[in-house]
């Protein structure tokens, strides 16, 4: 049981998905009862140890950073974001400084939760305009520092503007 315990949790640290007991018993070449009672096992292993991590069963199997940890992972890491939050953040980049309504207007309303949570992650900063009815967003040093970026981003805009139009073709 142990081995099986240790290949398990070789299984669950090298996958970067939450995986079934079927999946991990075809992995290794297991039943699926004899897996389940092993990821029980390894659970409340982790769980005894009073450790950073832990095993989460919620949405099948996955080896992940304890909640109250997640705040060095964040230091460290590379901050993961979705398509839509990522075009948002582009926006910003290519047009700051932005006033949040011009950007809800651009992006929908959903812009109000990807600018929070652009500012969460530190990548864009968020300052009451003179008139304090709106916000005037910017990208940080760490944005920069995330996308590699050396100079301004009205630099990377002008930049992405020639591309596009040598992609375009020339103007007719």
């Amino acid at each position: 049981m142990e081995q099986l315990k240790s290949r398990i949790e070789a299984v669950l640290f090298t996958t970067a998905k939450a995986l079934t007991a079927k999946e991990i018993g075809e992995i290794l070449g297991y039943e699926t009862e004899t897996v389940e009672e092993a990821l029980l096992d390894l659970i409340m292993d982790y769980a005894s140890k009073n450790g950073a991590l832990e095993i989460d069963d919620e949405n099948g199997y996955i080896l992940q950073v304890k909640e109250e940890h997640m705040d060095i992972v964040e230091k460290l890491c590379p901050v993961e974001l979705k398509p839509a939050v990522l075009r948002t953040l582009s926006v910003i980049a290519l047009k700051e400084p932005i006033r949040q309504t011009a950007l809800k207007n651009m992006r929908g309303s959903n812009a109000y939760e990807h600018v929070q949570e652009l500012v969460e992650k530190g990548l864009v900063s968020k300052i009451k305009d003179k008139n304090g009815r709106s916000y005037n967003l910017k990208t940080t040093p760490k944005f920069a520092e995330y996308f590699k970026l050396k100079g301004d981003t009205k630099a990377l805009a002008k930049m992405l503007d020639i591309e596009k139009r040598i992609e375009d073709g020339p103007e007719s």
